[in-house]
């Protein structure tokens, strides 16, 4: 069993109103990442504010901040954290594909703000390499990269938690006053095996820390498939992919690079939308619920559905 965890930070947001304005971020936003795809499962880019309705406990409220990826040095940073369990049988040349096919996602965000870690579990979490955006370093780190032979533990909630605590503690929540992106990509068989934190809490976790949460799953799912489709695995039955605003790929042959070419078209094609809450809701501490539309009918997902003011 192999899995990995990308872990994702974005830069900070320009008002909705005037993309040409600079407003410093100064209290507290309702933040939001939202994914938009047509009825096709293709996403959608070249959004603007004006395309969405956002509501807050069944009011309509106005857009303050938004911004979607562009491939520029100074556009909304990515901070990307690559995790890969080792815990199972896959072979040394289906790891080496999966580590070109790593290299090449990497090449793929090379034009955005991008920065990346490097994670590998089993029954522990390391760190292989922190964030960085030097090829050589993450090259290195690749390397490092080895099967443990036991393979009796799939710790993947506790490398998920793991990876939503580097994005609290590394990436920066504002930067240059665009808020940031945070994802987390688990690319594994999808049987999670003897972790300390619950799904439940993971999914906490993540949504306070405004992470999407994304899987990549490889072959070793069909073992239970017994329709034309795949099951849904016990990680994506959790709730953590849907309820993070996250999507589930799946690697159905031995070339991983096309699965990663649509994992990166998913990535980049977000957008960041965000309001400053009223001045009541300071008042209580009660979740607020939200709700993201597109005018024209297209599918949203988004990293959380509700916020509370802290």
């Amino acid at each position: 069993m192999i899995a990995f965890v990308i872990a994702f930070a974005a830069p900070v947001f320009t008002p909705a109103q005037d993309k040409d304005d600079v407003i410093r971020v100064e209290t507290d936003l309702a933040a939001f990442e939202v994914t938009v795809t047509d009825k096709r499962g293709n996403p959608v880019r070249n959004l603007s504010a004006d395309d969405f309705r956002v509501y807050e406990d069944g009011v309509e409220r106005k857009v303050d901040f938004f911004q979607p990826l562009k491939k520029q040095d100074d556009g909304r940073p990515l901070s990307i954290v690559f995790a890969l369990d080792v815990s199972g049988s896959m072979t040394a040349p289906e790891l080496e594909r999966l580590r070109t096919a790593m290299q090449k996602f990497i090449d793929r965000l090379a034009d955005y703000n991008s920065y990346f870690a490097v994670m590998s579990f089993a029954m522990d979490v390391r760190t292989l390499a922190s964030f960085t955006n030097r090829p050589d370093r993450l090259e290195k780190s690749f390397s490092k990269l080895m099967r443990d032979q036991d393979g009796l533990s799939t710790h993947a909630y506790d490398a998920v938690d793991d990876a939503v605590r580097l994005l609290a503690r590394k990436a920066p929540r504002a930067l240059k006053d665009r808020l940031p992106k945070r994802a987390v990509v688990v690319i594994t068989d999808g049987f999670p095996v003897g972790d300390t934190v619950t799904p439940q809490t993971v999914i906490e976790r993540a949504n306070a820390a405004e992470t999407t949460v994304y899987s990549v799953i490889l072959p070793s799912f069909s073992r239970l498939q017994r329709g034309p489709g795949p099951l849904p695995t016990p990680l994506e039955a959790s709730g953590l992919i849907q309820r993070t605003g996250g999507k589930s790929f799946y690697a159905t042959d031995k070339d991983f690079e096309p699965l990663f070419k649509d994992l990166a078209e998913e990535v980049t094609s977000s957008y960041a939308l965000a309001f400053y809450p009223k001045d009541d809701n300071a008042s209580t501490s009660k979740p607020h619920q939200i709700r993201i539309e597109s005018k024209q009918g297209y599918i949203v997902r988004q990293n959380r559905t509700s916020y509370t003011l802290k």
